[in-house]
């Protein structure tokens, strides 16, 4: 067994550095971020509603 088969599959992701980067460059990466967690909350809804539909259909 070797010792990468130890570590998580999932690896938190090591925060940016933002220091070398300007005000526009923090602006973009912002608008970047927002942008991912849209996509983020559109697909937990879209599961919410399928789930909905599922549980409503087996409540009958």
């Amino acid at each position: 067994m070797d010792e990468e088969d130890l570590l998580p599959q999932r690896q938190k992701p090591k925060p940016r550095d933002l220091s070398p980067l300007g005000v526009a460059e923090l602006e973009a990466y912002i608008a970047e971020l927002e942008a991912e967690i849209a996509r983020a909350r559109a697909e937990i809804a879209g599961k919410r509603k399928q789930r909905g539909g599922a549980e409503s259909l087996f409540k009958r």
